[in-house]
């Protein structure tokens, strides 16, 4: 029998040995995963089942497999999102578009806007918004019926079911608007990097979510094109990017017929969401 304690300890030293840099962490949310509950007392005796739930969570996360994909759900905006193949795992990075959104809204927070989330993955950034709008409503769309799924059902847990509706389609094939807000993170990786990511990434997350094409560019190709004819009048828009891909994508958008209105760093202190407005 291992103690909380002893457990953490051991399965660190595994962790470190294979090259984790987030040994200790991983250590403790996979057991905290393992016993079904949060801060567990250090000299707590591990069950049995515990502990075999918790070998088999060691051996994924040593074979490369991440953490939160292990256990199955993540936080995003301080609310739960379960994880499904067919999307990323919600990344507090992200949360930098949902801010980004809430302050170009300003006062408009509570006026019955409409919202669109484009890839909407697990719904993250759609839901979160509604947890932030009382009287929005939002249309998810993604490519992977699976995740559009696996957000109806992270809508339903995070009490916004009701003012939120996913969609199987193609980025804008379909669409009518007009929409108030518009949110997007869409895949931005250039093809040819995708075989030199971590294998946490290469090997877990969906290529449909990663892939952006030969430069990355793709999809807001296809934004500069037709979100100026969904967007509401005062409408805005707001896109994650990816690192040094900011002046490209404004010159997308400006040719497309859309105005920058500024971006908003990461927690890195990386440009990652660029908004844009109606000209």
């Amino acid at each position: 029998m291992l103690t909380v304690r002893e457990a953490r300890r051991l399965l660190a030293q595994r962790l470190i040995r294979a090259g984790s840099e987030t040994s200790g962490l991983d250590a403790r949310l996979l057991i905290e995963g393992a016993l079904e509950t949060e801060n567990p007392a250090p000299d707590m005796l591990l069950p049995a089942e515990a502990l075999v739930r918790l070998g088999g969570f060691a051996a994924r996360r040593l074979a490369g497999e991440p953490v939160w994909r292990i256990l199955g759900e993540r936080e995003f905006w301080s609310l739960r999102f379960r994880l499904s193949p067919a999307t990323l795992e919600p990344r507090p990075d992200s949360e930098t578009i949902v801010e980004a959104a809430l302050a170009a809204l300003k006062d408009r927070r509570g006026e019955p806007l409409s919202l669109l989330d484009l890839g909407t993955g697990t719904g993250c950034l759609l839901i979160a918004l509604l947890s932030e709008l009382p009287r929005a409503r939002g249309l998810g769309i993604d490519l992977s019926q699976e995740a559009c799924d696996t957000a109806a059902g992270n809508a339903m847990l995070n009490g916004v079911a009701e003012r939120a509706t996913f969609r199987q389609g193609i980025w804008t094939e379909g669409l009518s608007g007009p929409f108030d807000l518009i949110v997007s993170n869409p895949p931005y990786i250039p093809s040819s990097e995708i075989p030199g990511l971590s294998v946490e990434v290469r090997e877990h997350d969906p290529i449909l979510a990663l892939d952006g094409g030969p430069d990355g560019l793709a999809p807001y190709r296809i934004f500069a094109r037709t979100l100026p004819a969904l967007l509401a009048p005062g409408g805005i828009t707001v896109f994650e990017i990816g690192a040094g891909q900011g002046p490209d994508v404004v010159k997308l958008m400006q040719t497309g017929g859309l105005e920058f209105r500024g971006s908003r760093n990461d927690l890195g202190g990386h440009e990652r969401a660029l908004i844009f407005a109606p000209g």
